[in-house]
């Protein structure tokens, strides 16, 4: 007797049917989706941005090359996909900068964040803040997988796929970020041991 047959993962119905309403030309489907995955993914940029200005014009970019396949999507990781397409812009951008360097390599400079708002700099003492100052200080493939983590909520092996890497190499990242974090923040490290892996 044969055991249940897994399922496919599907693909999220909101998104199915937006992407599938696009497909046939409705725009305002794609303002939508655009708009369901804003906060996250330019948070995300924001994360990686050197200058004002640079995340909008990665999440404008984002959303060109997504629309430019978006006919021959097939994935059923709507979100992973935009993030993947994120990752990239962020990579090449840092290639630009350091093109004879490895982004893993030992003491390879992490790309700064961008300059801090006078409202941001008044609520320095905020945990949110110090976090973010400290993530500024990791690698970046290390801080990439804690903001992924942290900020689109994704699942370790999309995380891994995003990367380019095994699930064991995207979840060694994660502790490396989080012990570097522990040691940068010293007591208020405590609020944060429920992001471990």
């Amino acid at each position: 007797m044969k055991g249940p047959v897994p399922k496919k993962p599907v693909m999220d119905d909101d998104n199915a049917k937006l992407l599938a309403a696009y497909r046939r030309g409705n725009a305002e489907a794609l303002g939508q989706l655009v708009a369901k995955y804003q906060h996250p993914l330019f948070g995300f940029l924001q994360r990686f941005a050197t200058h004002p200005g640079e995340a909008d014009d990665w999440f404008q970019e984002t959303w060109v090359r997504a629309i430019q396949h978006m006919n021959y999507f097939r994935q059923k990781n709507l979100p992973g996909w935009l993030f993947r397409i994120a990752h990239n812009l962020i990579i090449d951008q840092a290639r630009r900068k350091k093109p004879d360097g490895s982004l893993d390599e030992p003491g390879t400079e992490p790309v700064p964040s961008a300059a801090l708002s006078p409202a941001d700099e008044a609520a320095g003492r905020d945990l949110g803040q110090q976090i973010q100052t400290a993530t500024t200080k990791l690698p970046v493939e290390q801080r990439e997988v804690f903001w992924l983590r942290m900020d689109a909520g994704l699942p370790f092996k999309e995380i891994a796929r995003i990367q380019r890497c095994s699930v064991n190499t995207a979840l060694a990242r994660m502790q490396y970020a989080l012990d570097k974090l522990r040691a940068a923040l010293g007591p208020i490290y405590r609020e944060l041991q429920d992001l471990r892996p």
